[in-house]
């Protein structure tokens, strides 16, 4: 266990990043780091657009020059779920918005120390859930009070770079702090390894630490190639709720991975496109089903049931075209396959981070060779997951369906050193 102490950092960080809680966008990742990879989709594997970079590919940071970033982003997320076909009472449509909207900063820093070797620090959320349910889809089987998760994730990642020929190369630690809550999940109590340990805690907090490996090479004349690493991060258990997530409490974060390419396809445009893979499935209490809690195991003991959520593919696709000196458009689209499966939809009404698809547009307006300010706009399509025998019959059987759509605003500045 981390010492009151030793998780000073993290709060700190925290309070810095999130002056509201939690959002999903790319099950619960964030869909781009930084107001210029929002604009695209979240487009940055072998596109680095700010001192942000680091945050999906270190090798950027050798590619963005010095510069100082900083940007707030605004999320409105719709998330609600529906329960048809229960025998205990629980049909009905349930609304999950409780908190209406959340504000993230973000920041990054990145400074030349010779033509080959640059270093920088970007500080950003990458995910998080948030859902408040007024009216408690668990009531009916004894819950009381308001239902919902508070999840928020922030993360410091220090970066170095060295740049070769037409080549960079990238190497990042990465500080993680998260902070969790659960409420109104009294009926799950009797399912636990430890009664009185799922639910009503108040927020516990966790910390640990991950690495990301990167590259970039021009590999033809205008095109660019880069792939990136993200370890699987230990963190420390959430012992408040060490009766909820398996393995006592555990809160990995997940393993991320992917590749990119970057098109200059004239002076004023550039198109580059991504694959991202996230394995969700990897993290014990985030990719274990629900199924074994109906045949005697219990919430919170090693291995023991989670919210059964799959991997995840993320594909992306942006352009980047400068209209004039001072002015540069860019737009973009990204789909995920969703993480939850029908089957596992009853729990994941707590979750219900179901978005597929995202379109983005944005603009960079510089205000001289030093100063310059972004903007980007968001869409997270509304999707729809139906339970399939989603319900267990101890629940009174049926089907839980989940749905979300989100809207996300960010504005930035950028100085030039």
């Amino acid at each position: 266990m981390i010492s009151q102490n030793r998780h000073l950092p993290g709060a700190l960080l925290l309070a810095a990043l999130a002056t509201g809680n939690a959002h999903a966008t790319n099950g619960y990742f964030t869909h781009g780091t930084g107001v210029r990879a929002q604009a695209v989709a979240g487009v940055s594997f072998a596109l680095p657009q700010d001192a942000l970079a680091a945050a999906t590919n270190p090798a950027g940071t050798a590619l963005v020059g010095d510069r100082l970033d900083a940007g707030i982003t605004w999320f409105q997320p719709d998330r609600s779920s529906s329960i048809s076909g229960n025998l205990a009472g629980a049909n009905g449509s349930y609304d999950g918005n409780d908190d209406a909207w959340f504000l993230l900063p973000d920041i990054g820093f990145t400074s030349a120390v010779n033509e080959q070797l640059s270093w920088g620090v970007a500080l950003y959320g990458n995910g998080g859930m948030n859902t408040g349910y007024e009216s408690n889809p668990y009531a009916a089987f004894g819950a009381t009070g308001t239902a919902g998760v508070d999840l928020a994730q922030a993360f410091i990642t220090p970066s170095v770079a060295w740049k070769s020929g037409a080549h960079s190369f990238g190497a990042a630690a990465t500080f993680a702090y998260q902070r969790f809550e659960a409420r109104g999940l009294a009926p799950f109590d009797g399912f636990s390894s430890r009664p009185g340990s799922v639910t009503d805690r108040g927020h516990d907090s966790s910390a640990g630490w991950g690495v990301k490996l990167g590259w970039m090479g021009e590999v033809h004349e205008n095109i660019i190639l880069g792939a990136a690493w993200s370890s699987e991060i230990d963190m420390s258990n959430f012992d408040d709720y060490a009766g909820l997530f398996a393995d006592g409490g555990g809160f990995d974060i997940p393993e991320s991975y992917g590749a990119g390419i970057a098109w200059e396809a004239s002076e004023a445009l550039t198109v580059a496109a991504d694959w991202q893979r996230i394995l969700y499935s990897d993290i014990t209490s985030v990719g274990n089903p629900l199924a074994p809690l109906l045949t005697g195991v219990p919430l919170g003991v090693a291995n023991g049931p989670g919210f059964g959520w799959e991997d995840s593919d993320v594909y992306k696709l942006g352009a980047v075209y400068r209209v004039t000196g001072a002015l540069t458009l860019r737009a973009g689209v990204s789909h995920m396959d969703q993480p939850i499966p029908g089957s596992e939809t009853f729990f994941n009404i707590l979750a219900p981070g179901v978005i597929e698809t995202h379109v983005s547009l944005g603009a960079s307006w510089a205000l001289s060779d030093r100063n310059e300010w972004n903007v980007a706009y968001t869409h997270g399509l509304e999707k729809t997951v139906r339970g399939t025998n989603s319900i267990p019959m101890p629940f009174g059987g049926g089907e839980a369906d989940l749905t979300m759509h989100q809207n996300i605003l960010a504005i930035g500045y950028t100085r030039h050193f």
